[in-house]
């Protein structure tokens, strides 16, 4: 089969991994001058390994991009540091990460500790989240945690992550984060663009052609049967289409589809992500990595992520890199400021972790915006997603919609790039 892929993400490229390897011959489009999607990096002119555009991490849980890495030859450059995830209460940064730290954390009782501790035991070993969408995660933490622990613990990440959403979100959902957490986390040697750049090359031996500063402006079925691809600079007829787009990038490139799907595909709620990335010459905070924040502590934004107390210095020209991360609506505010006003609205802030923090620590700065970052489930949400076979015969989409009840990330992205290249594997 002649195969076109549009996008060059986590998914695109699984995908293509193994259509090519069926014999297919494939071909991605990529908008952007780069593959990797919102796992791609950036780098300094001093740095010897890149950074994310948005903080990315694994966990040893994550088996499908384990395998993929394995399968590529590249597990040697996969390593798992022991880094501390903290959440921000009355002033002052916590570590949460351990059975040992939630015991030590002063902000709760021992009864509020007990009913957190055995529900979050609940949520690592049971396997069967079906009858959790059921409910939302407010109602249940509530009921089950307890109102003091959900209020200290829990509520401000969802309000958090998912602003007004926060309590439409299902229970599936809340399990999934605490089920696959490990306290290990993983990273790859080089940055994720290392991990990309060499499933590129394992997916371009195979064959596949790789179109980068290539938009695709439609699809359309084609009179004979496949459909046509219409790109800025190729395109052309294809038996088989994989789109791992957004909802709304896919509605807008197939006005074929039927009226019924299109509505489906619309109904499918998502938070954007705004992201300000900063070289300092000093470390920030004394030794958190990730840091939660509640709102309601006045900061403008959800998360603090200090990556060099995750990965050494020496990679980055002994910079400190410190995220400052938003979740938000994709009409908010934040998507229409530029790099310098969201610098100003967001340092005084940082002074909150460390005193002497000044504006002059800043070597280099950097911002990332995408409007499609967090997909927002609600209550039985498994019958609200659309099938990764669309309605148009030799369509399929995949997005990170779809990978419910997990969460997005590059582990679900290479597990629904190839389970739908299993589909079309299977069609022809």
């Amino acid at each position: 089969m002649n195969i076109a892929i549009i996008g060059a993400g986590i998914a695109g490229l699984s995908a293509a991994y193994d259509l090519s390897a069926a014999g297919h011959r494939v071909t991605l489009f990529e908008t952007a001058a780069y593959a990797g999607g919102l796992a791609a990096g950036f780098k300094s002119d001093r740095w010897s390994w890149h950074l994310e555009q948005f903080y990315h991490h694994w966990f040893q849980s994550d088996h499908d991009i384990l395998s993929l890495i394995d399968e590529i030859g590249e597990r040697e450059n996969v390593f798992f540091p022991r880094p501390v995830t903290s959440v921000y209460v009355d002033g002052k940064a916590y570590p949460l990460d351990s059975p040992l730290n939630a015991l030590l954390f002063p902000k709760l009782g021992l009864l509020p500790k007990m009913r957190f501790g055995l529900t979050a035991l609940y949520l690592r070993l049971t396997r069967s989240w079906q009858s959790l969408e059921r409910e939302t995660a407010h109602q249940w933490l509530t009921r089950t945690m307890g109102e003091t622990a959900y209020r200290v613990l829990w509520e401000p990440l969802l309000v958090g992550k998912f602003g007004e959403h926060y309590r439409e979100v299902n229970m599936a959902w809340f399990w999934a984060r605490i089920h696959k957490r490990s306290t290990r986390l993983g990273y790859f040697k080089g940055g994720f663009q290392a991990f990309i750049d060499a499933l590129v090359r394992q997916v371009q031996a195979r064959g596949a052609v790789l179109h980068l500063n290539t938009p695709v402006r439609r699809l359309t079925p084609a009179p004979g049967g496949g459909l046509l691809v219409e790109a800025d600079t190729a395109g052309g007829h294809f038996d088989r289409v994989l789109a791992t787009v957004s909802p709304d990038l896919l509605v807008r490139l197939v006005p074929d589809l039927p009226d019924s799907y299109t509505a489906a595909v619309r109904r499918l709620k998502s938070m954007g992500a705004v992201v300000l990335v900063l070289a300092l010459k000093h470390r920030l905070t004394d030794g958190h990595y990730w840091i939660n924040i509640p709102k309601a502590e006045g900061f403008p934004f959800l998360a603090l992520v200090e990556h060099t107390n995750f990965i050494n210095p020496q990679y980055y020209d002994n910079d400190h890199i410190v995220y400052c991360g938003d979740y938000l609506a994709p009409d908010h505010e934040y998507f229409t400021l530029s790099k310098e006003e969201l610098t100003a609205r967001f340092l005084p802030s940082l002074k909150r972790f460390n005193p002497d923090f000044d504006a002059d620590w800043i070597k280099e700065s950097w911002l990332f915006k995408a409007k499609y970052a967090q997909p927002v489930p609600p209550v039985n949400h498994s019958a609200n997603i659309p099938p990764l076979e669309t309605p148009i015969p030799g369509l399929y989409w995949a997005s990170m919609s779809q990978v419910y009840p997990w969460d997005r990330g590059t582990n679900y992205a290479v597990e629904i790039g190839r389970r739908t290249a299993q589909l079309i594997l299977s069609s022809s």
